[in-house]
């Protein structure tokens, strides 16, 4: 990459960032594009590992605010038309008469026609130096489902899982190599991870080893179970704690329960999609449970105590006064969802009133003469005023 080349890159537009980005906002930017081009993710795809070199340049220049602030300026110099660079191989790139590249070079640095005095080591170290080694890394984040019943829902229950997940290999034990032979030092970033290149003869870039791929050590006899990665997919059982109160299609997370970290990394979590069967008789509404319940027209019309059943068993006494109307609900207080503060919602009891289908003679002359007794309005008739 020549001068001009490095001069003219727009490293917000690399990242896809804005260029009064936040530095969380580069950060982030930085770790989506790394995470989806990282060599050790896509072997042998050039591409991405040209993007993930671009990326890590970048990064390496706007994630360091001083080298950040030399780069704006420098850009704004360069960009802005206080010199062009050379066109069609012509010597200066200036108006007639103007000052060489050169010339502005020994102002700006005092006398030096080193660009890298200019720009005061703003693309890294300097050749030779060894890059931080790779720190700890968070394992990842894995899922797993859950299918319990209506009453473990609204209890709380304990249910086994069997995950897979990324995890050090169970042969290697994560080294990458065969049984009997240990990985090496990487010969080329001495254990680094990261080398330092020039661009252009001129600038110093840090970017992954591309011997090792970034992890620092090389495997001349690899695992046959892991071809040399150091990782396999694992499969574990675990029990796992559902809360009280969960819902269907709930997804709770669980912490540390996912894939395992690497470097001393911390482990991922676990994210548990619930799916809850429904019940024959309960139905939920937020932490209340609700049940309908027939009634005798007899039992509505008069009054009546009635007994009805909870989720957790036990039955209790309902007092229907005279006259309940149908689909009218009655409140049970404490027979609901349990929440987290240990306290209960209510169950909410709804009559259905039960209307018979057949009548005997002797039924039938009694409501008759009821009828005739109570000589009812007609409860239609605001219908036809209101019309």
């Amino acid at each position: 990459m020549s001068t001009k080349d490095w001069l003219e890159k727009d490293y917000y537009k690399i990242l896809g960032v804005s260029k009064d980005a936040k530095p969380e906002e580069i950060k982030k930017a930085f770790r989506k594009i790394a995470r989806d081009n990282h060599p050790d993710q896509h072997p042998g795809d050039a591409r991405a590992e040209a993007r993930f070199k671009e990326a890590s340049e970048a990064n390496s220049v706007l994630s360091d605010p001083k080298k950040r602030a030399e780069y704006d300026e420098q850009r704004s110099l360069f960009a802005g038309g206080g010199f062009r660079f050379p066109r069609g191989g012509q010597p200066g790139g200036f108006a007639s008469g103007g000052p060489s590249v050169e010339d502005l070079f020994r102002n700006a640095t005092g006398g030096s026609t080193d660009i890298g005095d200019l720009l005061g080591g703003l693309f890294g170290q300097a050749a030779g130096r060894r890059a931080p080694q790779r720190g700890p890394r968070r394992g990842q984040d894995i899922e797993g489902e859950a299918t319990i019943d209506f009453s473990a829902a609204v209890e709380g229950t304990t249910v086994s899982l069997q995950t897979a997940s990324d995890a050090p290999c169970s042969i290697c034990r994560g080294t990458g190599a065969k049984a009997g032979s240990m990985p090496q030092m990487c010969p080329r970033c001495q254990g680094s991870g990261m080398v330092t290149g020039t661009a252009g003869g001129v600038f110093g870039i840090t970017e992954p080893c591309p011997q090792c791929h970034g992890r620092g050590l090389v495997v001349e006899d690899p695992c046959p179970v892991c071809g040399g990665s150091g990782r396999e997919m694992s499969t574990k059982s675990m029990q796992v704690r559902i809360p009280a109160g969960v819902t269907d299609g709930q997804r709770i997370r669980i912490k540390g329960r996912g894939g395992a970290g690497e470097n001393g990394g911390p482990a991922g979590d676990l994210y548990v999609l619930v799916h809850v069967r429904p019940h024959p008789l309960f139905g939920r509404a937020g932490d209340n449970l609700t049940l309908t319940v027939p009634v005798l027209f007899t039992e509505a019309a008069l009054g009546a105590e009635i007994e009805v059943p909870t989720l957790q068993g036990q039955r209790v006494r309902l007092r229907l006064p005279a006259g309940t109307q149908n689909g009218r609900t009655f409140r049970v207080r404490g027979k609901g969802v349990a929440r987290k503060d240990g306290t209960r919602g209510d169950l909410l009891v709804t009559v259905d009133v039960q209307v018979p289908h057949h009548l005997g003679a002797e039924a039938k002359a009694t409501l008759e003469a009821y009828r005739d007794a109570v000589r009812a309005p007609d409860p239609r008739a605001g219908l036809f005023e209101r019309g």
